[in-house]
């Protein structure tokens, strides 16, 4: 596993990259695409770029509940920004970091419309024959492929441990494979 080669602003970039995609798609459905109406078929039935807003979270949970999101986002940013920097310092992967910062622009694409508007927009719709899987948008998808990053550093790292005997050096097997290189 490779570790840390970039700067961090490349992971700030990251975030904002993100973020900025999240948030220009959500200005792009609100302006051309019809609350609650209007679907456009994208793949026939199976995927749809439709328009709702959400004052919930994910699968429409916890309705109204726009105090709790604001102050949640705030501890998890708070949180992400602490675990990158912290992480950063000690070598962590690309992989790590491209999480994290993924992450953090997602949440702040959702948190800023929270904050402003009491409710999220979102337009990406799948359905799987009479199943609607829930509507989501850009910033939930930075948020799943985050997760995703760090869950695949996570695997990869304790493969890695997993290869390494008790005191840190290589295995008999790595070894061998090293040296007929």
């Amino acid at each position: 596993m490779q570790r840390r080669i970039w700067p961090i602003w490349v992971y700030y970039g990251i975030a904002v990259f993100a973020f900025l995609a999240d948030y220009a798609s959500k200005k792009f459905i609100s302006r051309t695409v019809e609350l609650n109406t209007e679907k456009i078929s994208v793949l026939g039935n199976f995927f749809e770029i439709t328009h709702i807003r959400n004052r919930g979270a994910a699968f429409g949970m916890l309705q109204e509940q726009r105090l709790f999101f604001i102050l949640i986002t705030i501890v998890v940013v708070s949180g992400l920004l602490w675990y990158l920097h912290r992480s950063y310092r000690s070598a962590g992967s690309i992989l790590l970091l491209s999480g994290l910062a993924t992450i953090l622009g997602g949440a702040l694409g959702n948190f800023l419309d929270r904050a402003l508007y009491g409710e999220v927009v979102d337009f990406l719709q799948f359905n799987f024959g009479s199943y609607t899987f829930p509507i989501f948008n850009i910033a939930d998808t930075a948020i799943t492929v985050g997760v995703g990053l760090i869950i695949l550093d996570a695997l990869l790292t304790m493969k890695q441990e997993k290869n390494a005997n008790g005191n840190g050096e290589q295995t008999k097997d790595e070894s061998a494979g090293q040296q007929s290189v």
